[in-house]
């Protein structure tokens, strides 16, 4: 799959709008990649947690931000181990090139103190796959193909919606005020982002 890195701008542009609904964010930042969402929208907090498993890009991240938890790892498994399970997470930035699924799914069935309300901000590349019909093969989407069927591109943001708010449940949360938009060259990227109340 061809990684399109055109919306960077939109991606700050949402995470510097829902961090104004969090006094006192504690990230969580599966895909820290190179730090460059860090350096414009989370900078100035000083306790968080970030996945890379990249060694070039784990190293830079350190250096970057030297009071949160830097771990090079998949984000997925770490999660699943209790890797950033000392911190009160609060805002939680989800930013694969492909599917979020499998990390929502780690974050929200761990054995984690879950706050009263969080933030949750995802950018998902899974529509380039439902995009070309590919969505019967994606595991994260096959109770979603059964009842809807296969062509789901044009309301795959209902659908992130819906299984947003069935994920999540099983913490303890309600998902409020979620938010979306389709973008990239080919519109076949969403970011999504949702309020999440106990």
């Amino acid at each position: 799959m061809k990684k399109d890195n055109s919306t960077f701008l939109k991606k700050k542009w949402l995470r510097t709008r829902m961090l104004g609904y969090v006094d006192a964010p504690v990230v969580m930042e599966t895909h820290g990649g190179y730090g460059r969402l860090f350096s414009v929208c989370y900078a100035d907090i000083k306790s968080g947690v970030v996945f890379e498993k990249d060694p070039k890009k784990a190293g830079v991240l350190g250096l970057q931000r030297p009071t949160w938890s830097v771990y090079e790892a998949d984000c997925i498994e770490a999660i699943k181990d209790g890797a950033g399970n000392h911190l009160p997470v609060n805002f939680l930035d989800i930013d694969p090139y492909g599917s979020p699924w499998d990390v929502i799914d780690a974050f929200f069935n761990g054995n984690r103190e879950y706050m009263p309300e969080m933030v949750i901000v995802v950018n998902d590349g899974l529509p380039q796959k439902v995009k070309i019909g590919a969505a019967w093969h994606t595991h994260a989407l096959r109770g979603i193909v059964e009842k809807y069927g296969n062509d789901i591109f044009s309301r795959y943001l209902e659908v992130c919606e819906e299984l947003l708010t069935e994920k999540v449940l099983g913490a303890g949360y309600v998902a409020q005020n979620f938010f979306g938009y389709y973008t990239g060259h080919s519109k076949a990227i969403t970011h999504y982002a949702a309020i999440l109340k106990r």
